[in-house]
């Protein structure tokens, strides 16, 4: 079972890992609430984005079912000009959003950095 202290110890540990990190929240599916979560810019409202990322997990996942894939959602991955978005699936009720700095890191190294510190947790 993961504890709140493992979740808030997820963040934390992959905000020390990535160049550019400006938010990340562990979010329960369903509600759309932050179960954890830590910024470094206080104008970017993890609050709000936990919500809406999981109205995109939740289509996305509505989409492969309607489609008759037979996959299972593992993460997806945001370019903004600006920003790298990285939505990924956790457990099957859980899943972690991450926001970096574009010119700071790149895709790669994101999605490395957040594999490993989830693979950790569901060890």
């Amino acid at each position: 079972m993961t504890t709140q202290d493992d979740l808030n110890t997820l963040i934390a540990d992959i905000a020390h890992d990535i160049n550019g990190f400006i938010g990340a929240s562990v979010v329960d599916l369903e509600s759309g609430m932050p179960l954890a979560s830590s910024s470094v810019r206080p104008d970017f409202d993890l609050d709000v984005a936990s919500a809406y990322n999981s109205e995109i997990v939740k289509n996305k996942m509505r989409t492969i079912e309607a489609l008759g894939l037979d996959a299972t959602f593992e993460d997806m991955l945001l370019t903004l000009d600006t920003q790298l978005h990285l939505l990924k699936m956790i457990t099957p009720e859980m899943f972690i959003y991450l926001a970096a700095d574009r010119q700071a890191t790149n895709l790669a190294l994101l999605r490395s950095a957040v594999n490993r510190h989830v693979a950790a947790l569901n060890a």
